[in-house]
């Protein structure tokens, strides 16, 4: 697979999503073995970029990648995310942290203190002694920006993990961020699906020389074509209660579905493939990291390296409409 770049950081120019092995899709349905086998198999074709993040499960997900690269680590760079869990607001409720109710869990705190308890977990948990890519989840209103980078520019300066990195932040805070420490990649939401990176966030990242890592680069795996109805769907799937997937918007997103798929009728590609071949055409600074837990899918993403889209295509699919309801029902960017 060809190569990108995030920052100084190189990486295949696709990644691995890991979250819906172990969160938000799988409920009890989860098959560990078959996950591990697609981290392996995403390593053997190419692929380096591994992501998850303690808020995953919470925990297991991490446990889970730090069991299926024994004896690889070094052949990847694993990317991790802290801050949506307060270790010290735990401690103090007397909460265990073993919990199946993620949201009794979840509590924005990206503070010095909370950063140094998030790393030492994630670093056991992966079961490696350094964090490749270590992002702030989300931004804590909380804590000024510059606590949270000089904190991380310290775990660099000590060895436990080698770059910093962002996700969903405002544009002024990426670059007060950036001020303190070099940021290397921000993590943001970005497909056909979803393209409110570009207005701002792409300029100013390209400016600043931040790459950007793109999550759900298939909509939520809408634009697989595969869904066309929320009876496909779990009870306990997440996408139940996401805007873009009620009844009244889905029938018009179909439209932005209907053109991928025809244009992967021309290319002789998939869907998925022709979605995630529009993001790699975005730029080399562009990686998006698709989320599978089967590795028939795995194989399937990555040969969208392959998929060469034409002008005319490019174009169409830059025309498209933007998606009918809001991509999360609570959505914000905090200045902070």
């Amino acid at each position: 697979m060809r190569k990108a770049s995030l920052g100084q950081l190189e990486v295949s120019r696709l990644g691995l999503g890991t979250m819906g092995m172990s969160a938000y899709y799988t409920g009890a349905r989860a098959d560990d073995a078959e996950s591990i086998r697609t981290i392996q198999r995403a390593i053997d074709v190419g692929i380096t970029l591994i992501d998850t993040a303690e808020i995953y499960g919470p925990y297991i997900n991490e446990e889970l990648v730090g069991r299926a690269l024994k004896g690889r680590r070094d052949e990847v760079v694993l990317a991790t995310k802290f801050g949506q869990i307060s270790h010290p607001r735990l401690a103090a409720r007397g909460l265990s942290v073993r919990t199946d109710n993620v949201e009794e869990i979840r509590s924005l705190d990206s503070s010095p203190d909370n950063i140094a308890t998030s790393v030492e977990g994630s670093l056991r948990r992966l079961g490696t002694d350094h964090i490749d890519l270590y992002y702030q989840h989300r931004v804590d209103p909380d804590t000024p920006i510059e606590e949270t980078i000089g904190a991380l520019g310290e775990l660099v300066r000590q060895g436990k993990i080698r770059y910093v990195g962002l996700s969903e932040a405002a544009p002024q805070t990426i670059r007060r961020a950036h001020a303190v420490h070099p940021i290397t990649a921000l993590q943001n939401e970005y497909s056909l699906w979803t393209r409110d990176p570009e207005s701002q966030i792409l300029p100013l990242l390209r400016e600043l020389g931040i790459g950007l890592v793109a999550y759900s680069p298939l909509g939520r795996g809408f634009l697989t074509g595969q869904i066309r109805s929320t009876d496909q769907l779990e009870a306990d799937d997440f996408r139940q209660s996401n805007p873009r997937f009620a009844r009244e918007n889905l029938e018009q997103n179909l439209r932005i579905v209907r053109e991928v798929e025809a244009i992967a009728d021309e290319a002789g590609a998939t869907p998925a493939q022709v979605a995630l071949a529009w993001l790699l055409a975005q730029g080399n600074d562009v990686v998006p990291i698709p989320g599978t837990k089967k590795v028939s899918r795995l194989e399937e993403n990555a040969a969208a390296d392959a998929v060469e889209l034409s002008t005319d295509q490019i174009g169409r699919l830059n025309a498209l409409p933007a998606p009918a309801g809001a991509r999360y029902a609570d959505m914000t960017s905090i200045d902070r």
